[in-house]
């Protein structure tokens, strides 16, 4: 089974870049998409035919946010909405039988940005504490869980060209990080990218559109796949699709590729 998570940055955007060239390329039986910014008919003619799933947009914030796990077979159970953060547009789980009678559950999230030793720092922390209360709750009773998005945080400092100057600022803040450790250390779940691709530095999933940062290569880790251990186990091959140039980026983001053997 292949899996693939990419933050779109507007699918609208991401159809006139190339996005349908990579996804006849890579060919996911699962899809998650970030950042969406359509409506359902949009969504669907520019994807095709053949696809069945969730997605959810912010109900109060129209052009912002938007999630979607889409398949090729259907999804056993669908649902929208975090907690508190019904909808957002950041968060979609997706049930799926597999053949030896086990659950799949997949989710696309989204976590906006944040803005240090601000309100929006606070509700991003909220956000985060009901995210990792949701997945241990989703892992409780042994089914297979990925959590896949952009969750805006660079866990370690091998996640983050410049980390110095990004000290104090948010994705790359104490809490932010400590929160991680503890999703990682004390909850059990894997963050599979890195356990497939090693101790980097990298690969790197974001550049800004702006400035040399493709160019530099100062890039941030911060689009995930974390799986829970039974299914990070099954986990075949994980991978990052960096474009092969800065003209052919169809995103700012790059997808994060994962094969399981399921």
């Amino acid at each position: 089974m292949r899996i693939a998570t990419a933050n779109v940055n507007g699918i609208r955007a991401a159809e006139r870049r190339g996005m349908p060239a990579w996804l006849a390329e890579r060919q996911p039986d699962i899809l998650c998409l970030q950042e969406v910014r359509a409506d359902d008919p949009t969504l669907y003619k520019i994807m095709g035919e053949g696809w069945h799933g969730v997605h959810e947009e912010s109900s109060s914030a129209k052009g912002r946010a938007g999630v979607a796990v889409l398949s090729r077979t259907e999804p056993v159970a669908t649902r929208s909405g975090l907690g508190s953060f019904l909808g957002a547009g950041r968060w979609v789980e997706a049930d799926f039988a597999l053949a030896d009678g086990g659950l799949l559950t997949v989710v696309s999230v989204y976590v906006h940005t944040g803005e240090a030793e601000t309100p929006k720092q606070d509700e991003k922390h909220r956000f985060l504490n009901e995210m990792r209360e949701r997945m241990n709750k989703l892992a409780a009773d042994g089914r297979h869980l990925l959590v896949c998005g952009d969750l805006n945080i660079c866990h370690r400092e091998v996640d983050l060209k410049n980390w110095k100057g990004n000290l104090k600022k948010a994705g790359f803040l104490p809490a932010e990080r400590a929160w991680m450790d503890a999703l990682f250390d004390e909850d059990g779940f894997v963050d599979v990218h890195r356990k497939l691709a090693g101790e980097g530095p990298g690969p790197y999933t974001w550049f800004s559109w702006r400035g040399k940062a493709w160019d530099t290569g100062a890039g941030w880790r911060i689009d995930y796949a974390i799986a829970s251990p039974g299914l990070a186990a099954l986990v075949t091959a994980a991978e990052v699709d960096l474009a092969p140039s800065y003209a052919e980026r169809w995103s700012d983001h790059s997808p994060v590729v994962v094969d399981l053997a399921l």
